[in-house]
């Protein structure tokens, strides 16, 4: 008999050490769902924030980027469109000196046949007065009766028509070469007020676009410091996302079948501490048996 309790007695002790072992067990794979868990969460956060952060440089790159691209674009236009109006700046510029030089030739032209035609005309009607003065004069003081004096006033008469003919002609071209000159010269100084006014255009013109491409080159410097800046924290971003990839992604399983896998493992345990206490284990710690009937619940 005296065997008998003690064979009892050693097995209620074993099954009380046993029932001990199995809600150790219990406890330990609950507190590594509790860090596993805690962790979870930890990875949850810290992913959500950093592809928020990732998002928000990447859409913040691209809106730099597109405005990169655009100042890029207004640069190419406004250097294309400086070059064009020194271009036309220089054909002005050729253009006067050219019209300057055939202005010179021919006022000088006008000035020599001016002098020529007035000197002629000058020429002529002196040779008309001194005609017409001895013709004149003979006639009058020796008033001759012969035919011989008749045939020398009928020969200076036409002479003298011939030469005014001559003076007619002079004054003709004369005056056709001067309206001529202040055709030439209006039309010189008409085009040169048009060169003048063109010129000035253009050159405010390329004034306003320089300033305006000085400015753009200012600003897509800005913007490109802006994004070198936005690359470098993207980066950042970048490689501490890769980090907590490694730390919360990169596992041989997921965290909802690590749980799945826990919780059978808790229910076993569970059955087993069940068992002993159905054999009489009565001594266990109430805590124990709160928390397995609390985790049996839930």
């Amino acid at each position: 008999e005296g065997q008998g309790c003690a064979q009892v007695a050693g097995d209620s002790v074993r099954r009380a050490f046993d029932a001990g072992l199995i809600e150790k067990m219990i406890q330990r794979l609950l507190d590594d769902a509790k860090a596993e868990a805690g962790h979870k969460a930890y990875c949850d956060k810290e992913m959500a924030e950093t592809e928020a952060k990732k998002a928000e440089h990447e859409e913040d790159i691209e809106h730099l980027d597109s405005k990169i691209k655009k100042g890029e674009s207004s640069k190419a236009k406004l250097t294309a469109e400086i070059a064009e109006l020194e271009a036309e700046l220089g054909q002005i510029a050729q253009s006067q000196k050219e019209m300057d030089g055939q202005r010179s030739e021919e006022h000088a032209a006008y000035l020599e046949a001016k002098a020529d035609y007035e000197q002629g005309v000058e020429g002529v009607q002196m040779a008309i007065k001194v005609l017409k003065e001895y013709y004149g004069g003979s006639s009058f003081v020796q008033q001759p009766e012969v035919s011989t004096h008749s045939a020398a006033s009928g020969e200076s008469t036409g002479i003298i028509g011939l030469l005014e003919v001559t003076e007619s002609d002079f004054s003709k071209l004369l005056a056709e070469t001067e309206a001529d000159e202040k055709d030439s010269e209006d039309s010189y100084e008409k085009q040169t007020k048009a060169n003048k006014i063109a010129k000035a255009e253009k050159e405010t013109s390329a004034k306003y676009k320089t300033k305006e491409l000085k400015d753009t080159e200012a600003e897509l410097a800005e913007l490109s410091g802006d994004r070198t800046s936005e690359q470098s924290e993207l980066d950042a971003v970048l490689d501490y996302y890769s980090s907590i990839k490694k730390q919360c992604v990169a596992k041989p399983d997921s965290y909802e079948e690590r749980k799945a896998r826990r919780e059978a493992e808790i229910n076993g345990l569970k059955d087993a501490l069940e068992i002993l206490e159905s054999q009489g284990v009565g001594f266990l710690s109430v805590k124990s048996v709160q928390s397995v009937s609390y985790r049996r619940r839930r």
